[in-house]
């Protein structure tokens, strides 16, 4: 049963194991040894239909770029905090 909008490897399709392992460690919690399996796996030379699922995997696993900004954000919040009690107490 494929969760999350996935669709589910057809059996037997070229290298479906070694793509379906990456999956299966990405489901499992292990988003980093997903990547670097599929990194790993790109690095050699897969067919189009693996190559196309690696990378669905490697979008999958991506950090939002959104989220950099929203870190940033809070950085400077806190420093600005912390310029305003420095000052404030000094």
């Amino acid at each position: 049963m494929a969760k999350g909008g996935q669709t589910p490897p057809a059996p037997g399709a070229p290298g479906s194991e070694v793509v379906r392992a990456a999956w299966a460690r990405k489901e499992a919690g292990d988003v980093g040894g997903a990547r670097r399996d599929a990194r790993a796996l790109l690095a050699g030379d897969p067919s189009p239909e693996v190559r196309e699922r690696l990378e669905d995997l490697l979008r999958a696993t991506a950090t939002p770029r959104a989220l950099y900004g929203y870190a940033l954000l809070g950085a400077v919040v806190l420093a600005v905090l912390l310029g305003l009690a420095l000052t404030r107490y000094s």
